[in-house]
């Protein structure tokens, strides 16, 4: 359990089941009073489940989008981003909040995740009217380890029953983790013995980006970890990223979350939020 600011976050570890498709999961509470927030979620590379147990966020919008169908609110479901998004809470928040990885909510949503690309959407939408029932009962569960079982039996169940991605795009998905993006399309189609078209084709629909675009988005969060780091320095930040100066890097931060390197550095970015 430890506070992040104005808030509280409790977590344990998840079944060894649920770890090659759940990236992370904890719980939030505020700590003092129901105090009004706005942060810009950035590119992580990841999905992201956020079940509401008590006020809801008021909005959450793609930056710069403004139109009332691109504002959801309640429990939600986020899929992979190429760029920055804003979300705004009154004050007064209890949630769960998941991070899968994208083969893993191509698994849990059962449905291709390109269709979720920078989207946001109601959790029912997506999981059905059981995740209505399942939000109804963490949120009268007062305990978090009784909630954590409750989330863990759930997961496993659906998880369970999920469809499978292709080795290949399993496979391309690995070498792009494992580099931090810092490998060619062309190599990673080659190593999975399919054509790059092919490749294309079937990565963006299990995974939700393309695999360029996913490096990208792989090669930015990386820096923004290191960056958040103490003493981080940025030369350093940008050599061992692959990025081909700090120009490079300027742009990359401008053109996927719409903020700069220092800034994050500033920031503390954590799990993919800036405070505003």
């Amino acid at each position: 359990m430890t506070r992040l600011g104005g808030r509280w976050r409790v977590t344990r570890p998840w079944p060894a089941r649920l770890r090659p498709f759940v990236h992370s999961y904890a719980g939030y509470w505020e700590a003092a009073g129901a105090v009004p927030y706005r942060v810009r979620l950035v590119p992580t590379g990841r999905a992201v489940v956020v079940i509401s147990l008590g006020e809801p966020f008021s909005q959450v919008h793609r930056l710069g989008d403004s139109s009332p169908d691109s504002q959801v609110t309640g429990s939600l479901v986020a899929g992979l981003e190429d760029g920055p998004r804003v979300c705004d809470h009154p004050g007064g928040q209890e949630a769960i909040r998941l991070e899968l990885t994208p083969l893993g909510a191509y698994r849990l949503f059962a449905m291709p995740m390109s269709e979720l690309t920078n989207r946001v959407v109601g959790l029912c939408d997506v999981l059905g009217p059981q995740a209505g029932l399942l939000a109804e009962q963490l949120a009268a569960t007062g305990d978090w380890g009784a909630r954590f079982d409750l989330l863990d039996v759930a997961l496993a169940a659906r998880l369970e029953h999920g469809p499978h991605p292709a080795p290949e795009v399993s496979h391309a998905w690995r070498l792009l983790s494992q580099a931090g993006g810092a490998i060619q399309v062309g190599r990673i189609a080659a190593e999975v013995g399919w054509s790059q078209g092919h490749l294309v084709r079937r990565f963006t629909e299990q995974i939700g980006l393309t695999p360029k675009m996913s490096a990208r988005v792989l090669r930015f969060h990386r820096a923004v970890r290191l960056l958040s780091r103490e003493g981080a320095h940025l030369t350093e930040v940008t050599a061992a990223c692959g990025f081909y100066d700090q120009a490079h890097l300027n742009r990359e931060f401008r053109a996927l979350a719409d903020t700069t390197p220092g800034q994050v550095a500033a920031a503390r970015v954590a799990e993919g939020a800036l405070a505003l």
